[in-house]
Protein backbone atom coordinates (compact mmCIF):
# COMPACT_ATOMS: atom_id res chain seq x y z
CA UNK A 1 0.00 0.00 0.00
CA UNK A 2 1.70 3.54 -0.91
CA UNK A 3 2.32 6.27 1.06
CA UNK A 4 -0.42 8.17 -0.58
CA UNK A 5 -2.77 5.70 -0.01
CA UNK A 6 -2.26 5.53 3.59
CA UNK A 7 -2.56 9.52 3.69
CA UNK A 8 -6.21 9.58 1.82
CA UNK A 9 -7.51 6.73 3.92
CA UNK A 10 -6.03 8.12 7.36
CA UNK A 11 -7.85 11.56 5.47
CA UNK A 12 -11.16 9.79 4.85
CA UNK A 13 -11.67 8.22 8.32
CA UNK A 14 -11.26 11.81 9.90
CA UNK A 15 -13.73 13.60 7.58
CA UNK A 16 -15.95 10.28 9.01
CA UNK A 17 -15.14 11.71 12.71
CA UNK A 18 -16.09 15.11 11.75
CA UNK A 19 -19.17 14.92 9.44
CA UNK A 20 -20.75 13.46 13.05
CA UNK A 21 -18.78 16.11 15.17
CA UNK A 22 -21.79 18.82 14.53
CA UNK A 23 -25.13 18.71 12.40
CA UNK A 24 -23.58 20.39 9.38
CA UNK A 25 -20.38 20.63 7.87
CA UNK A 26 -19.45 22.50 4.99
CA UNK A 27 -17.23 21.08 2.24
CA UNK A 28 -15.18 23.83 2.46
CA UNK A 29 -14.17 23.64 6.15
CA UNK A 30 -13.18 20.12 5.08
CA UNK A 31 -10.73 21.31 2.41
CA UNK A 32 -9.35 23.78 5.37
CA UNK A 33 -8.48 21.56 7.86
CA UNK A 34 -6.96 18.93 5.32
CA UNK A 35 -5.36 20.97 3.06
CA UNK A 36 -6.74 19.77 -0.02
CA UNK A 37 -8.65 21.13 -3.38
CA UNK A 38 -12.99 21.01 -3.04
CA UNK A 39 -12.63 18.37 -5.63
CA UNK A 40 -10.54 16.17 -3.47
CA UNK A 41 -13.10 16.55 -0.60
CA UNK A 42 -16.48 15.34 -2.82
CA UNK A 43 -14.17 12.67 -4.13
CA UNK A 44 -13.80 11.86 -0.14
CA UNK A 45 -17.27 11.99 0.47
CA UNK A 46 -18.17 9.67 -2.64
CA UNK A 47 -15.88 6.95 -1.53
CA UNK A 48 -17.72 7.02 1.94
CA UNK A 49 -21.22 7.04 0.18
CA UNK A 50 -19.75 4.01 -1.92
CA UNK A 51 -19.23 2.18 1.66
CA UNK A 52 -22.43 2.32 2.39
CA UNK A 53 -22.39 5.59 4.79
CA UNK A 54 -25.07 7.71 4.38
CA UNK A 55 -24.30 10.89 3.94
CA UNK A 56 -26.99 13.61 2.99
CA UNK A 57 -26.12 16.82 1.05
CA UNK A 58 -28.04 20.15 1.57
CA UNK A 59 -27.20 22.17 -1.33
CA UNK A 60 -25.73 25.77 -0.21
CA UNK A 61 -24.78 24.70 3.29
CA UNK A 62 -22.94 21.28 3.43
CA UNK A 63 -22.75 17.57 4.81
CA UNK A 64 -24.68 15.83 7.28
CA UNK A 65 -24.60 11.99 8.25
CA UNK A 66 -28.25 10.25 9.39
CA UNK A 67 -29.23 10.62 12.43
CA UNK A 68 -29.02 7.27 14.26
CA UNK A 69 -27.03 5.96 11.28
CA UNK A 70 -24.00 4.99 14.55
CA UNK A 71 -25.02 4.39 17.52
CA UNK A 72 -22.60 6.45 20.12
CA UNK A 73 -20.82 3.96 22.58
CA UNK A 74 -20.13 6.74 25.19
CA UNK A 75 -23.42 9.87 26.15
CA UNK A 76 -22.76 12.86 27.07
CA UNK A 77 -24.21 15.54 28.90
CA UNK A 78 -25.06 18.81 27.16
CA UNK A 79 -22.92 20.16 30.27
CA UNK A 80 -19.93 18.06 29.94
CA UNK A 81 -20.09 18.60 26.37
CA UNK A 82 -19.41 22.41 27.38
CA UNK A 83 -16.48 21.37 29.67
CA UNK A 84 -15.21 19.97 26.49
CA UNK A 85 -16.09 23.09 24.55
CA UNK A 86 -13.68 25.07 27.79
CA UNK A 87 -10.84 23.10 27.72
CA UNK A 88 -10.39 22.89 24.25
CA UNK A 89 -10.46 26.70 24.42
CA UNK A 90 -7.65 26.42 26.81
CA UNK A 91 -5.91 23.86 25.20
CA UNK A 92 -5.74 26.10 22.30
CA UNK A 93 -4.11 28.90 23.53
CA UNK A 94 -2.44 28.09 26.70
CA UNK A 95 -0.36 24.27 24.98
CA UNK A 96 1.91 25.03 22.21
CA UNK A 97 0.91 24.81 18.59
CA UNK A 98 1.01 20.96 17.90
CA UNK A 99 -0.59 19.61 21.50
CA UNK A 100 -3.67 23.05 20.46
CA UNK A 101 -3.91 20.85 17.03
CA UNK A 102 -3.67 17.22 18.62
CA UNK A 103 -6.53 18.50 21.27
CA UNK A 104 -8.29 19.84 18.38
CA UNK A 105 -8.50 16.09 16.78
CA UNK A 106 -9.49 14.65 19.56
CA UNK A 107 -12.28 17.07 20.54
CA UNK A 108 -13.94 16.03 16.98
CA UNK A 109 -13.40 12.32 18.10
CA UNK A 110 -15.44 13.11 21.09
CA UNK A 111 -18.37 15.69 19.81
CA UNK A 112 -18.93 12.38 17.03
CA UNK A 113 -20.36 10.74 19.65
CA UNK A 114 -22.48 13.75 20.62
CA UNK A 115 -26.41 13.21 20.18
CA UNK A 116 -28.15 16.05 18.19
CA UNK A 117 -29.34 17.96 20.59
CA UNK A 118 -25.68 18.32 21.86
CA UNK A 119 -24.02 19.07 19.15
CA UNK A 120 -26.50 22.22 18.73
CA UNK A 121 -25.14 23.06 22.24
CA UNK A 122 -21.44 23.09 20.95
CA UNK A 123 -21.93 24.88 18.11
CA UNK A 124 -23.82 27.62 19.39
CA UNK A 125 -21.24 28.14 22.18
CA UNK A 126 -18.02 27.65 20.13
CA UNK A 127 -17.87 31.01 18.56
CA UNK A 128 -19.03 32.91 21.49
CA UNK A 129 -16.07 31.68 23.46
CA UNK A 130 -12.80 33.44 23.72
CA UNK A 131 -9.72 32.86 25.50
CA UNK A 132 -6.96 35.54 25.16
CA UNK A 133 -3.55 34.50 27.73
CA UNK A 134 -2.26 37.37 29.02
CA UNK A 135 1.77 36.30 28.32
CA UNK A 136 3.28 34.88 25.88
CA UNK A 137 4.22 31.69 26.35
CA UNK A 138 6.03 30.73 23.53
CA UNK A 139 8.61 31.91 21.19
CA UNK A 140 7.50 31.82 17.72
CA UNK A 141 10.47 30.19 16.41
CA UNK A 142 10.03 27.36 18.87
CA UNK A 143 5.99 27.04 18.48
CA UNK A 144 6.30 22.99 19.15
CA UNK A 145 8.38 23.22 22.46
CA UNK A 146 6.15 21.25 25.00
CA UNK A 147 5.12 18.18 22.42
CA UNK A 148 9.25 17.68 21.79
CA UNK A 149 9.69 18.17 25.76
CA UNK A 150 6.76 15.73 26.90
CA UNK A 151 8.82 13.31 24.15
CA UNK A 152 11.89 13.44 25.58
CA UNK A 153 10.67 13.10 29.04
CA UNK A 154 9.05 9.69 28.32
CA UNK A 155 11.57 8.74 25.66
CA UNK A 156 14.46 9.82 28.30
CA UNK A 157 16.63 11.86 25.43
CA UNK A 158 18.92 15.01 25.98
CA UNK A 159 17.12 18.14 24.20
CA UNK A 160 18.83 20.77 22.49
CA UNK A 161 18.24 24.46 23.39
CA UNK A 162 19.13 27.94 22.51
CA UNK A 163 17.78 30.03 25.30
CA UNK A 164 17.55 33.35 26.11
CA UNK A 165 18.12 34.00 29.69
CA UNK A 166 18.05 37.78 31.63
CA UNK A 167 21.21 37.21 33.03
CA UNK A 168 23.07 37.01 30.40
CA UNK A 169 23.33 39.85 26.90
CA UNK A 170 23.33 37.03 24.84
CA UNK A 171 21.45 33.60 24.25
CA UNK A 172 22.94 30.41 25.40
CA UNK A 173 23.08 27.05 23.81
CA UNK A 174 22.16 24.15 26.03
CA UNK A 175 21.81 20.21 25.96
CA UNK A 176 19.54 19.53 28.82
CA UNK A 177 17.67 16.12 30.18
CA UNK A 178 13.62 16.95 30.93
CA UNK A 179 12.62 16.43 34.37
CA UNK A 180 9.48 18.14 34.68
CA UNK A 181 6.83 20.64 33.28
CA UNK A 182 4.84 22.57 35.11
CA UNK A 183 2.75 25.69 34.85
CA UNK A 184 3.22 28.89 37.41
CA UNK A 185 2.76 32.22 37.67
CA UNK A 186 0.91 32.09 34.48
CA UNK A 187 4.34 30.79 32.63
CA UNK A 188 5.31 27.27 31.74
CA UNK A 189 8.83 26.00 33.08
CA UNK A 190 10.81 22.83 32.59
CA UNK A 191 12.65 21.48 35.35
CA UNK A 192 15.81 19.65 33.49
CA UNK A 193 19.47 19.39 34.20
CA UNK A 194 21.71 21.42 32.54
CA UNK A 195 24.76 20.04 30.66
CA UNK A 196 26.17 23.21 30.66
CA UNK A 197 25.47 24.58 33.98
CA UNK A 198 26.00 21.37 35.59
CA UNK A 199 23.28 21.32 37.66
CA UNK A 200 19.21 21.23 37.84
CA UNK A 201 17.94 24.57 36.35
CA UNK A 202 13.99 25.92 35.48
CA UNK A 203 14.32 26.95 31.80
CA UNK A 204 10.55 29.07 30.81
CA UNK A 205 9.20 27.86 27.50
CA UNK A 206 8.84 32.00 26.14
CA UNK A 207 12.50 31.99 26.49
CA UNK A 208 13.36 28.78 24.43
CA UNK A 209 14.51 30.74 21.09
CA UNK A 210 14.92 26.89 19.45
CA UNK A 211 14.08 23.38 21.03
CA UNK A 212 15.71 20.63 18.78
CA UNK A 213 15.24 17.05 19.55
CA UNK A 214 18.85 15.09 20.17
CA UNK A 215 19.26 11.03 20.26
CA UNK A 216 21.45 11.12 22.85
CA UNK A 217 20.18 9.06 26.12
CA UNK A 218 19.76 10.25 29.74
CA UNK A 219 23.09 10.62 31.70
CA UNK A 220 21.34 10.40 34.96
CA UNK A 221 18.72 9.03 36.61
CA UNK A 222 15.74 11.83 37.92
CA UNK A 223 13.86 11.61 40.40
CA UNK A 224 10.16 13.26 40.53
CA UNK A 225 9.22 17.10 40.44
CA UNK A 226 8.30 17.47 44.13
CA UNK A 227 11.63 16.22 45.10
CA UNK A 228 13.80 18.39 43.61
CA UNK A 229 11.34 21.68 44.27
CA UNK A 230 11.61 20.97 47.86
CA UNK A 231 15.22 20.70 48.06
CA UNK A 232 15.22 24.45 47.19
CA UNK A 233 17.01 26.91 49.42
CA UNK A 234 14.33 29.10 51.41
CA UNK A 235 14.45 32.38 49.77
CA UNK A 236 14.70 35.49 51.74
CA UNK A 237 11.41 37.38 52.37
CA UNK A 238 10.44 40.68 53.64
CA UNK A 239 7.07 41.89 55.54
CA UNK A 240 4.92 44.42 53.79
CA UNK A 241 2.02 46.10 55.05
CA UNK A 242 0.05 48.32 52.50
CA UNK A 243 -3.11 50.44 52.65
CA UNK A 244 -5.46 49.91 49.46
CA UNK A 245 -8.58 52.17 48.47
CA UNK A 246 -11.51 49.66 48.70
CA UNK A 247 -12.82 51.07 45.39
CA UNK A 248 -9.36 49.43 43.83
CA UNK A 249 -8.62 46.79 46.54
CA UNK A 250 -11.17 43.94 44.76
CA UNK A 251 -9.04 44.76 41.07
CA UNK A 252 -5.86 43.27 42.45
CA UNK A 253 -6.85 40.37 44.35
CA UNK A 254 -6.82 37.90 41.28
CA UNK A 255 -2.59 38.84 41.24
CA UNK A 256 -1.53 39.00 44.69
CA UNK A 257 -0.79 35.92 45.51
CA UNK A 258 1.94 35.85 42.90
CA UNK A 259 3.38 39.00 45.34
CA UNK A 260 3.13 37.12 48.69
CA UNK A 261 -0.38 38.15 49.74
CA UNK A 262 -0.58 36.65 53.52
CA UNK A 263 -4.03 38.60 54.94
CA UNK A 264 -5.95 41.43 54.83
CA UNK A 265 -8.24 43.78 57.43
CA UNK A 266 -10.80 46.28 56.73
CA UNK A 267 -9.77 49.62 58.54
CA UNK A 268 -12.58 51.68 57.57
CA UNK A 269 -12.30 52.67 53.76
CA UNK A 270 -9.41 51.16 52.99
CA UNK A 271 -8.07 47.48 53.20
CA UNK A 272 -4.71 46.85 55.19
CA UNK A 273 -2.87 44.27 53.19
CA UNK A 274 0.30 42.13 54.46
CA UNK A 275 2.36 40.59 52.18
CA UNK A 276 6.25 38.57 52.75
CA UNK A 277 7.65 39.32 49.17
CA UNK A 278 10.87 37.98 47.46
CA UNK A 279 11.39 41.12 45.55
CA UNK A 280 10.95 44.50 46.97
CA UNK A 281 13.48 45.89 44.66
CA UNK A 282 11.83 45.01 41.23
CA UNK A 283 8.58 43.01 41.59
CA UNK A 284 6.63 44.56 43.88
CA UNK A 285 7.53 48.15 43.78
CA UNK A 286 6.76 47.85 40.24
CA UNK A 287 3.10 46.02 40.60
CA UNK A 288 2.61 48.74 43.52
CA UNK A 289 3.10 51.43 41.14
CA UNK A 290 0.06 50.36 38.84
CA UNK A 291 -2.38 51.24 41.70
CA UNK A 292 0.02 53.67 43.81
CA UNK A 293 -2.53 56.71 43.87
CA UNK A 294 -5.16 54.52 45.56
CA UNK A 295 -2.66 53.16 48.06
CA UNK A 296 -0.29 53.79 50.92
CA UNK A 297 2.88 51.71 51.93
CA UNK A 298 3.30 51.36 55.80
CA UNK A 299 6.15 49.38 55.56
CA UNK A 300 9.14 48.52 55.29
CA UNK A 301 10.81 52.18 54.61
CA UNK A 302 13.04 50.68 52.31
CA UNK A 303 10.33 50.05 49.90
CA UNK A 304 8.80 53.58 49.82
CA UNK A 305 12.35 54.92 48.82
CA UNK A 306 12.42 51.92 45.83
CA UNK A 307 9.00 52.99 44.49
CA UNK A 308 10.22 56.89 44.66
CA UNK A 309 13.30 56.08 42.65
CA UNK A 310 11.13 54.25 40.22
CA UNK A 311 9.04 57.30 39.51
CA UNK A 312 11.94 59.47 39.82
CA UNK A 313 13.56 57.82 36.88
CA UNK A 314 10.10 57.60 35.22
CA UNK A 315 9.88 61.20 35.43
CA UNK A 316 13.12 62.09 34.13
CA UNK A 317 12.72 59.70 31.21
CA UNK A 318 8.82 61.54 30.52
CA UNK A 319 10.60 65.33 30.11
CA UNK A 320 14.25 64.01 28.54
CA UNK A 321 14.68 66.33 25.19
Amino acid sequence: MGVDTIKRFDRIVAIMIQLQSKRVVRAQELADRFQVSLRTIYRDIRTLESCGVPIVGEAGRGYSVMEGYRLPPVMFTREEAGSFLAAEKLMQKFTDRSLGAHYESAMFKIKSVLRGKEKDWITALENQVVIEPTQKLFNENSPDALEILFESIVEKKQVFLRYGSLREEKPTERTIEPVAIFNENHFWYVLGYCHFRKDYQNFRTDRMLRVQRTKKLFSLEHGTIEEYRNKTAPIKKTKVRILVDKTIARYIKSGRERYGFVSEQLKGDQIEMTFMSSDIENEFPRWYIMFGDYAKILEPQRLKKRVLDLITKTESKLFES
